[in-house]
């Protein structure tokens, strides 16, 4: 078995969240006007978004198997989630589903801003390629 990557799952669910919900050039202006508030409301949103964090209802995977399979080999992510959060999750009684909604919870931030970051940048390489033409 593979290693889960949380960050790069994460990545492209956060990815497909923006792009379902603004056209190319919503996300455009509102990475160059309005970055940081519209990072802040999509942070709070996906939050409690099952399809990034699965806060709302306590799963993301919504089956226990996959939940222990991507918590397995990332034992030392949810280490570093429950210390930052203050708490302590304990997969055996918690359960994995709990244990994976803490891991993305933690690394919500980190991922929303890299994913923010990359999509920046390629607007702004368009942007260039388009006024170069």
């Amino acid at each position: 078995m593979e290693k889960y990557d949380y960050r790069e799952a994460m990545a492209e669910d956060i990815r497909a969240y923006i792009e379902e919900r603004f056209s190319k050039e919503e996300i455009a202006e509102k990475l160059a006007e309005e970055r940081e508030e519209w990072e802040e409301k999509l942070y709070d949103e996906m939050m409690i978004a099952d399809a990034i964090t699965g806060n709302a209802s306590g799963s993301y995977t919504f089956n226990s198997w996959q939940a222990e399979e991507n918590v397995c080999h990332n034992l030392d992510l949810l280490a570093d989630a429950t210390e930052e959060f203050g708490s302590a999750c304990d997969v055996l009684r918690d359960g994995a589903e709990t244990c994976d909604v803490i891991i993305r919870c933690y690394l919500l931030a980190e991922v929303l801003a890299d994913v923010l970051d990359t999509m920046e940048e390629e607007y702004k390489e368009k942007k260039e390629e388009e006024e170069e033409e």
